[in-house]
C-alpha cells in the first residue's frame, strides 16, 4: 500500500520561505509521477506543481512560477517543495500526490494516492 507523508508546514511572515517534504512508501516510484496540490478554506482543491519521477521538465502552476520549486532525491524516495517570497494568497493545506500515469498531471482526479496535508500560513 503507498503511503505519503506531508511535513514541513507551518506559519511563515509573508516574503518568508518554507520547505514541504513528501515521504513515500509502499511502492516502486520510478514509473510514477508526483505532484503537490493545495486547498484553502471554501475553495476547490488547485494543482501547485509536479514531476515524474525519472526526470523531465517540472510543471508549475502559473501562481507560483519562479517563487516555488520542486525536486525529488529517488535515493530517498522523497519529493520536496520549495517555498519562496511566500504570500498571504499561498496560505492552504498542501498535499501530496502520486500517479501511475503520466498525462494530466494538473488534474486532481489523475492521482492514486495522497497524502493527509500539511498546513501552510502565510500571516505577519
Amino acid at each position: 500500500q503507498v503511503q505519503l507523508v506531508e511535513s514541513g508546514g507551518g506559519l511563515v511572515q509573508p516574503g518568508g520561505s518554507l520547505r514541504l517534504s513528501c515521504a513515500a512508501s509502499g511502492g516502486t516510484f520510478s514509473d510514477y509521477a508526483m505532484g503537490w496540490f493545495r486547498q484553502a478554506p471554501g475553495k476547490e482543491r488547485e494543482f501547485v506543481a509536479a514531476i515524474t519521477w525519472t526526470g523531465g521538465s517540472p510543471l508549475y502552476a502559473d501562481s507560483v512560477k519562479g517563487r516555488f520549486t520542486i525536486s525529488r532525491d529517488k535515493a530517498k524516495n522523497t519529493m520536496y517543495l520549495q517555498m519562496n517570497n511566500l504570500k498571504p494568497e499561498d496560505t492552504a493545506v498542501y498535499y501530496c500526490a502520486a500517479t501511475s500515469g503520466l498525462f494530466r498531471l494538473g488534474i486532481p482526479g489523475a492521482y492514486h494516492y495522497w497524502g493527509q496535508g500539511t498546513q501552510v500560513t502565510v500571516s505577519s
